[in-house]
């Protein structure tokens, strides 16, 4: 089992510990223990995501999704039907279970389907305006308010373009 020095890290960096903490708890984690129900996260894009959960057996009812600031938690409870079949092998797996999934900051679920034993959740990551980069004026008595990210302007040199025509 590989082991990592994150010390460097927290040298060099601010406001990262929620990162190093998942990263140390996951190196602890026994790569032999497999998550159930499996699952897929892809990219579609720069700001969009999607996880997709093999829930074979569950319905839209019997599976519920809860999204708590930056976690997301995915829970199936099989409604009690067993009762009335008499099985001769059971294969398909019925139980319940407890997914979490740590969310980057400002992504948020867009939506969410389950056609043919999949789960598709969507996620996209939505920065709000006010937490976009913005440019800082350096000194000068001018207050900034608000964002300012258009092109500088360079005193008079509108007017040597002009001149020049």
């Amino acid at each position: 089992m590989r082991t990592f020095d994150f010390a460097p890290l927290y040298r060099s960096t601010v406001g990262f510990d929620r990162l190093f903490s998942m990263l140390d708890q996951a190196a602890r984690i026994e790569p032999s223990t497999q998550q159930w129900p499996p699952y897929d996260i892809e990219k579609l894009g720069d700001d969009a995501y999607r996880i997709t959960m093999a829930v074979a057996g569950f319905s839209q009812d019997e599976i519920e999704l809860t999204q708590h600031d930056t976690t997301l938690l995915v829970t199936g409870q099989k409604k009690d039907k067993d009762g009335e079949r008499d099985y001769l092998h059971r294969g398909i797996a019925a139980r319940a279970f407890r997914q979490t999934f740590s969310l980057a900051d400002h992504v948020k679920v867009t939506g969410a389907s389950l056609q043919n034993g999949l789960l598709s959740v969507d996620l996209k990551r939505e920065v709000p305006e006010a937490l976009k980069p913005r440019r800082i004026a350096i000194g000068g008595s001018q207050a900034s308010i608000g964002q300012d990210n258009a092109p500088a302007q360079i005193e008079g040199h509108a007017e040597d373009r002009s001149k020049a025509a």
